[in-house]
This record gives C-alpha cells, structure tokens and sequence, in this order.
C-alpha cells in the first residue's frame, strides 16, 4: 500500500504501523518522533502515535514540537 509522509509516497506492506513508515522515509524521523522533538498528524490535523493504523493513502504531516 502506498502512504505519504510529508508529501513523500511510501510503499508499506497492509498492517504496517506508523512507526514503520517514518523508518521507510527516514530511520532519523523515527528516533526524533520517540524523542518527542516532532509531532505526527494525519491529514486532518489530528495527532497520530506511533503505533496508530496505516490504510492505502494515508497522509502524515510532520511537525516540529519545538
């Protein structure tokens, strides 16, 4: 399934989580959000954890927390 992530489309395999499409994108993603030096929103602005459910064309802002 593809999502975005920023924009940027990423290939995942059905059941994968959010977490895993930070790390496709970028491992450093990841490490910031465990961090809390970002925050994920889906596309209606809404904050989504790492563990949150992906489907075919889920969308994924990235923020700054700071």
């Amino acid at each position: 399934m593809t999502v975005h992530v920023n924009g940027v489309p990423v290939e995942l395999f059905r059941g994968m989580k959010v977490r895993h499409a930070l790390i496709a994108l970028d491992y450093e993603y990841l490490r910031q959000a465990e961090q809390g030096l970002i925050r994920i929103e889906d596309e209606n602005g809404f904050a989504v954890g790492l563990d949150g459910a992906l489907q075919e064309g889920s969308k994924l802002i990235l923020k700054s927390s700071g």
